[in-house]
């Protein structure tokens, strides 16, 4: 496939193809599968990779199993299905400090630099305010070492959408 030449993929960090990871959040809504097979098949596109982070919030928080790399068939058959079949959570655990500090480093040792949410205004709220603390949580988990300072400059800036 030729990519269109009037929207270049975003520039991916030194030596490696951007990683872009996609999350369904709060309650179920009509097109969350969609949304969810559009952002995986356009990041393959695009010559990006994809990851499916299952349970929403809870899912970044606990990582693991949950932060799983999508392929192009991964995503055969959502358009036809109801629901979030990545899945969604409530997530106390994000609302505290401790829990965005978990899943920003969840979202770096994943390699993951870009982050969709599909969700509606307590799903986007969440992400603007990881948004706004990401240097800080990096910077803490630099000081805790639960990071490098290599890792941290890698991982600097959060590419996110909602």
């Amino acid at each position: 496939m030729e990519r269109p030449s009037s929207s270049p993929p975003p520039s991916p960090l030194p030596g490696k193809q951007r990683r872009i990871g996609v999350m369904t959040s709060g309650g179920d809504a009509p097109g969350m599968n969609g949304a969810v097979r559009a952002v995986v098949r356009m990041s393959i596109y695009m010559g990006c990779e994809a990851y499916a982070i299952y349970e929403g919030y809870e899912g970044l928080v606990q990582g693991g199993s949950l932060i799983k790399q999508m392929h192009w068939d991964d995503v055969r058959g959502y358009l036809s299905e109801g629901g979030t079949l990545i899945g969604t959570a409530r997530c106390k655990a994000f609302m505290e400090r401790p829990g965005r500090l978990q899943g920003a480093k969840n979202m770096v040792m994943a390699g993951i630099d870009a982050l969709v949410i599909c969700g509606g205004d307590g799903s986007l709220t969440g992400a603007d305010k990881f948004r706004k603390e990401w240097p800080g949580l990096l910077e803490e988990l630099v000081e805790k070492k639960e990071l490098t300072a290599e890792q941290k400059n890698t991982y600097q800036h959060l590419n996110i959408v909602g």
